[in-house]
């Protein structure tokens, strides 16, 4: 599939870490007559993911609110227990940030948006994108090159949205 304005993303299990420990929620669920913004990067706790990436999308929290967005999601190729510990760690979950793992990385590769880099210890990892979805629906697509952090940042994103 390619991320582009207009496609409907595909439905997905992802992981999380509820009340009662871990835990699945449908991506389409999620999305449900909602305005979202779901972006995703290579992994929890990895270089440009803690000091760039995520820390933009917290930053531009409250802009991202004030244009209608209900909800904005992280995904990345981990298990949900990192993914807790990260959320914390950042302050994302503080920030409302909802953290979603891609364990399997079953979105990752429907997406088409999957890298590997061995030396990395990075097998089946996604690459960089943001996106707004209305309903589960593509309004705005950013898609970084492979191991670039650039126009799927928080404040490049916030400029897109215009």
């Amino acid at each position: 599939m390619t991320l582009s304005v207009g496609a409907t993303l595909p439905d997905a299990e992802l992981t999380y870490l509820g009340a009662d420990g871990p835990a699945t929620v449908k991506l389409s669920e999620k999305l449900a007559g909602k305005k979202v913004v779901l972006f995703a990067l290579p992994g929890a706790y990895t270089g440009p993911c803690s000091t760039i990436h995520l820390p933009s999308f917290i930053k531009v929290m409250d802009q991202l609110k004030a244009k209608g967005v209900d909800e904005v999601i992280c995904i990345a190729v981990n298990d949900p227990f990192v993914l807790t510990a990260w959320g914390k760690d950042t302050g994302a979950t503080e920030a409302g940030i909802t953290l979603l793992g891609d364990s399997s990385a079953e979105l990752t590769k429907a997406l088409g948006v999957e890298f590997t880099a061995p030396p990395l210890g990075l097998y089946d990892r996604s690459n960089r994108y943001a996106l707004l979805l209305d309903d589960g629906v593509i309004t705005v697509a950013q898609v970084d090159d492979p191991g670039v952090c650039d126009i799927s940042t928080g404040d490049k994103f916030l400029e897109a949205l215009g």
